[in-house]
């Protein structure tokens, strides 16, 4: 394992003293803890917009998208258990 130095402000020092003191957590797990949940936030935000990418993308290639109160209107239905047919693409309008 690597050593890394931060250099925390006094009064996040003292809120981090604050929580930890609080809990059975030490302030270097409380502080490794945060780091680690915010790497996974922005790999999980980079792969969201990898796929937002890749949809955009097929909609340019292929020219057709499913208009929003046609998903709307099928997303309702089947949140209320009713029968719902998936709406199908369509070309966009130009």
């Amino acid at each position: 394992m690597s050593t890394t130095t931060i250099r925390l402000p006094d009064e996040l020092k003292s809120r981090i003293a604050r929580v930890t003191a609080h809990s059975k957590q030490t302030a270097h797990s409380f502080i490794l803890e945060a780091i680690a949940e915010k790497a996974a936030q922005e790999e999980q935000r980079k792969d969201f917009q990898d796929v937002a990418e890749q949809r955009y993308a097929n909609i340019v290639a292929s020219g057709k998208t499913i208009p929003w109160a046609d998903m709307r209107s099928y997303l309702e239905d089947k949140l209320a258990g009713k029968a719902a047919k998936q709406p199908r693409a369509k070309k966009l309008a130009r």
